[in-house]
């Protein structure tokens, strides 16, 4: 889109969430309890909303809206800093918490 004015979104992972009772229940043999992707504290940024490389692509189902969202300059109501989402990836057996951060703006021609 010429002229559209988009930021860069910095992906934080929060906190990696086990679930044993529920693994335990419903995961395959050999399965982690936890992601074996991402380690806590380990970012990502994301330019022009494209998925970073190396990011998950589930996670990035996940919080690609938000991040579209945040980088057109919204802010959600619900969280106290401008600019910030917390959100979850989809996988119920192994949950990340990640932190989007709207932190420049760029504009794309």
């Amino acid at each position: 889109m010429a002229g559209t004015k988009y930021c860069d979104v910095k992906i934080t992972v929060l906190k990696k969430i086990e679930v044993p009772d529920i693994h335990k229940e419903y995961a395959a043999d050999n399965v982690h309890i936890n992601c074996a992707k991402y380690k806590e504290g380990q970012e990502y940024l994301c330019k022009n909303v494209q998925k970073p490389e190396g990011f998950c692509s589930w996670a990035w189902v996940a919080v690609q809206d938000k991040i579209v969202f945040l980088s057109l300059g919204h802010d959600y109501p619900w969280i106290k800093q401008k600019g910030v989402e917390i959100v979850s990836c989809a996988d119920g057996l192994h949950p990340v918490l990640y932190k989007l951060e709207r932190i420049e703006a760029i504009e794309i021609d």
